[in-house]
């Protein structure tokens, strides 16, 4: 169900009703691009069925789906477009376009060109852990955690978030790891890894399906590279690949998980695969924020809707983001 984790710590005060949250999604409810939209993103039911409730409470934890719809343009189509057209105003007038009269070509072409392009669909989790305090966002960058933590705090008033950050740096932990062979209690170390020297050279060494218990690993790390990623199993229950920003990629399941669970219906799937994963999930979190020495609150009580620009276009992109529905204002 999750492949990709980014942490956030949700501030007090926040225990909104399940209708209170169903009813400020709704206002930001998905709707496809328009012809001359770039793009487009709204919330969906989680489950992925047509009219469903667009929050689930599975074990106490809440599901969100938050969908996006992009037409897809290359720059250098816009550019041979942008080209054609500059060439005839030259062949009627007999002067080139300057640089403003481009810049407002660029715009004509891309209008222009939207409605021909197709639209490619792309969806994000999010799970909120209410008793825990904890928001975790299934994206694969953390400028996209970001930008969607913008999203949310724009749609669900009175949420303050913040990263969870460790005591010691996960880069710190993962070298000790590595040089003594010793994780943390339950964790195992896997056959995956990737250094960094923190040098103008910024060279990187890569290893995958190796054994990371060598001298050769050990040399690099006294030469001075610091581990960016590393592969690791929980309880020989869960693997995933920590990174030195506290995001775990590459979340994967072991069969062990799976047994005795009976298929069911699709509805039912959902139940027992949300179920799995955030019991599973529950239980690696706090075991690896405490192996990276606990967590360390450092931004106080300082949510990232302070730390991030409230007028920052969602999902950065060169045409404005268009969310779909009402503008997210959810307690007018």
């Amino acid at each position: 169900m999750f492949k990709n984790l980014t942490i956030y710590r949700v501030g007090p005060g926040w225990q909104p009703t399940q209708d209170e949250v169903e009813a400020a999604l709704a206002k930001g409810q998905f709707l496809t691009c328009g012809a001359t939209e770039a793009l487009s993103l709204g919330w969906v039911p989680p489950r992925g069925i047509e009219h469903a409730p667009l929050i689930e409470v599975i074990d106490g934890h809440l599901h969100l789906r938050l969908q996006i719809e992009q037409r897809v343009l290359p720059g250098s189509v816009v550019k041979e477009r942008v080209d054609e057209i500059a060439a005839q105003i030259e062949e009627q007038t007999g002067r080139k376009p300057g640089k403003k009269a481009l810049k407002d070509l660029k715009e004509q072409a891309t209008h222009e060109l939207l409605p021909l392009c197709f639209k490619k669909r792309s969806s994000i989790r999010i799970w909120i852990a209410p008793a825990e305090r904890l928001l975790m966002i299934d994206a694969s960058s953390s400028s996209r955690a970001e930008e969607v933590v913008s999203l949310l705090i724009k749609t669900l008033d009175g949420l303050a978030l913040h990263l969870v950050q460790s005591a010691e740096t996960p880069a710190a932990c993962m070298a000790a790891w590595l040089m003594d062979g010793v994780p943390p209690a339950g964790f195992t170390i896997d056959r995956e890894c990737e250094l960094k020297s923190e040098d103008e050279m910024k060279s990187v060494v890569r290893y995958a399906r190796h054994a990371l218990d060598i001298d050769e690993v050990r040399q690099h790390l006294t030469s001075g590279k610091r581990p960016t990623r590393l592969a690791m199993t929980y309880q020989d229950r869960v693997s995933f690949l920590l990174t030195d920003t506290l995001q775990l990629k590459k979340i994967s399941f072991l069969d062990v998980v799976f047994e005795g669970r009976d298929k069911g219906d699709k509805d039912e799937a959902f139940d027992a695969d949300a179920a799995i994963a955030t019991g599973e999930l529950s239980q690696l979190i706090p075991a690896l924020i405490e192996g990276l020495g606990g967590e360390h609150d450092f931004l106080g009580s300082m949510p990232v809707s302070e730390l991030v620009a409230p007028d920052k276009d969602v999902l950065n992109l060169d045409q404005p983001a268009t969310q779909a529905g009402a503008e997210p204002a959810p307690w007018e």
